[in-house]
């Protein structure tokens, strides 16, 4: 299969930002038809949902990976239901095709990824990481997906460009949780600049070698795998660079209890609980956080010289 690198897109391969609110009035019209079409064979189906990637092996973690049933029926994604177990079956509401992501503020030209062409302009890899969530949880994770930094050099942000804010699909006729006040919806999160060029944050769209199922945060979510898992933001629409940095929806909800930078932090305690130990999903006993979620020789320079206590 042929792939080409960003550097190699001609910035006429993108949908200028004007071009595409028309384009979604003429795709929102033709949406009610897709209930009306044939539904493909199993093999077809199946085939449908494989991913074609290479697997580096330089970021992964050599621990024992978390079977696919439990990555997939215990979910955080608060657009379907706060339990756990919710979202394995109401995320199945969504619709994910077509899909776009419009990518604006301080860059040179504001313009319009769709789906099939992020998954053939961007090179695919899978990465095994760690996810660690702010309840005490975790998991080991097969990803598959592309460095987000390929994503930020095709969009040329400008000098003003210090943040990069990320923001969820509002559809609550589809997303029941947002029938609820629960946060100030849609969900918001960001990331400095430094931090969304690190090769380490990727941008997802599958798991175990297959497209990404919907309570997972289809069909594109940010993985950052040295922060809690709710920076990891899903079922991503818009990307936008900021000069100022953004209000993340927890930030926002509970600013005493989610910061900004919300990294994995044995020594720095969530204040209704201690972040020192955790329970991978399928074990018994807890084990022993690590500091950055264990990929502190990665990342610590990042945060050199800065109070990780104040800067929570």
């Amino acid at each position: 299969m042929l792939i080409k690198k960003p550097s190699d897109i001609h910035p006429d391969e993108v949908t200028d930002y004007a071009l595409y609110r028309e384009r979604r009035k003429f795709i929102s019209a033709g949406i009610g038809l897709a209930g009306a079409a044939i539904f493909p064979t199993a093999a077809a189906k199946a085939a449908a949902t494989r991913l074609e990637f290479t697997h580096p092996g330089q970021f992964d973690t050599r621990e024992e990976k978390t079977e696919l049933e439990k990555i997939t029926h215990y979910n955080n994604f608060y657009e379907f239901g706060t339990d756990k177990y919710s979202p394995a079956s109401k995320a199945q509401a969504l619709t994910t095709d077509p899909w776009s992501v419009s990518i604006e503020g301080e860059v040179e030209k504001p313009f319009v990824l769709y789906l099939e062409d992020i998954l053939k302009k961007f090179p695919l890899e899978e990465r095994i990481y760690r996810l660690r969530c702010v309840e005490r949880w975790s998991m080991v994770i097969p990803w598959t997906g592309f460095q987000l930094s390929e994503l930020i050099k095709l969009a040329r942000p400008t000098s003003k460009a210090k943040y990069v804010e990320f923001e969820t699909l509002y559809r609550p006729e589809e997303m029941v949780g947002q029938r609820r006040r629960v946060l100030d919806w849609p969900y918001v999160e960001g990331l400095r600049m430094d931090e969304a060029m690190h090769p380490l944050t990727l941008i997802a769209v599958g798991l175990y070698g297959e497209i990404l199922p919907k309570q997972n945060g289809a069909p594109l979510r940010l993985v950052v795998p040295w922060k809690y898992g709710f920076k990891s933001i899903k079922s991503i629409v818009k990307i936008r660079f900021t000069e100022q940095q953004p209000v993340s929806s927890w930030s926002k909800a509970a600013p005493r209890e989610y910061g900004f930078y919300s990294n994995v932090n044995p020594e720095v305690d969530h204040p209704r609980w201690s972040q020192r130990r955790e329970r991978r999903i399928g074990d018994f006993l807890k084990r022993k956080t690590l500091m950055f979620n264990g990929y502190a020789e990665q990342v610590a320079s990042l945060y050199s010289g800065m109070d990780l206590k104040k800067f929570y």
